[in-house]
């Protein structure tokens, strides 16, 4: 009888900081879904679980959203334990591209006070 070993760790690809393109990380910015994931990440100022950003679609829609922002580079995704967590890599847009998630976020944030009136940063 052999030892079993230990299941390897689930790793998800990220791109590195050289590879994330401004295009990328534009493209997705551009869905409002995506918009809404990076502005509760940054309300939240840490990382979350996946279940807990609330967005009005199918788990399915979900994980292409989370997967697209990872691929872009935008966040970043770890499973710890049975969540896959997800935080902003901040500190890589703010070197590649200096101001541009500060300027996207406070856009994202005037433009949903003008359409939803009292409404905060993470709705």
């Amino acid at each position: 009888m052999t030892p079993q070993t230990a299941p390897a760790a689930r790793a998800l690809e990220h791109p590195e900081r050289t590879a994330i393109r401004l295009e990328g990380v534009l493209h997705a910015l551009s869905d409002p879904m995506r918009l809404h994931v990076v502005r509760t990440l940054a309300a939240a100022e840490t990382e979350l679980a996946c279940s807990d950003v609330e967005l009005p679609v199918s788990k399915s829609t979900t994980t292409h959203h989370f997967r697209v922002l990872r691929e872009a580079g935008v966040i970043e995704q770890t499973y710890r334990g049975t969540s896959k967590m997800s935080g902003l890599r901040r500190e890589d847009l703010d070197a590649l591209f200096p101001g541009l998630l500060d300027t996207v976020l406070v856009a994202a944030d005037g433009q949903c006070e003008r359409i939803h009136p009292g409404t905060t940063a993470a709705q």
